[in-house]
């Protein structure tokens, strides 16, 4: 990280299949803690409808992706579908540091596990993994963002992930929202308020 950040502040992140309902939790935290900060990713992916450049994520087009990671703009990213990247800029954590909070993440499967290579005493990493890849498709269908062959290719990519929960510091149980969100406070407190 650059010099002149002062701050190492904590490092929570959320990952999970999508749909497990990740961001949700994340969302939550957010408006509860002020002591938080999100970690806007980069995505070279199209924007969807109700999303905010900067806000959401940041998102580039494929060739913009590719020369920041030549430049080694990026803490970790990964191809996570054919041409579509997903990455965490250095300048993001820098960013929340500054402002003298924890960074949280919202963040995929394989990105996570980079995050906590790279940050291994300061960060807390947990997977929130849905009751069932049977509720996980009936989420997915609910959102009514997906066309048949991307929710096949959701699905299949949830079933991997949910393999890698074991490697990760705590699982979170996302079955009924109101348990889990409360669990997420708990997590946060536990790690952040010492």
């Amino acid at each position: 990280m650059n010099q002149e950040t002062t701050f190492e502040g904590k490092i929570i992140i959320f990952t999970a299949p999508s749909g497990s309902g990740k961001t949700t939790i994340v969302r939550h935290l957010l408006k509860k803690y002020d002591f938080l900060g999100f970690s806007v990713s980069a995505t070279s992916r199209k924007k969807r409808e109700k999303e905010i450049d900067g806000k959401d994520y940041y998102f580039l087009k494929e060739e913009k992706f590719r020369k920041k990671v030549e430049e080694g703009a990026f803490v970790e990213w990964e191809e996570v579908y054919q041409g579509k990247y997903y990455g965490t800029l250095k300048s993001e954590i820098e960013r929340i540091w500054s402002k003298g909070k924890h960074v949280v993440f919202d963040i995929e499967v394989k990105g996570a596990t980079n995050i906590k290579k790279i940050f291994p005493d300061n960060s807390l990493a947990i997977f929130v993994r849905p009751p069932s890849i049977s509720e996980l498709r009936k989420r997915l269908l609910g959102r009514k963002t997906e066309s048949d062959e991307m929710l096949k290719r959701r699905l299949a990519r949830a079933e991997e992930e949910m393999t890698y929960e074991n490697t990760f510091d705590k699982v979170l149980i996302n079955d009924l929202l109101e348990v889990a969100l409360e669990e997420a406070e708990q997590i946060t407190e536990s790690f952040c308020i010492k």
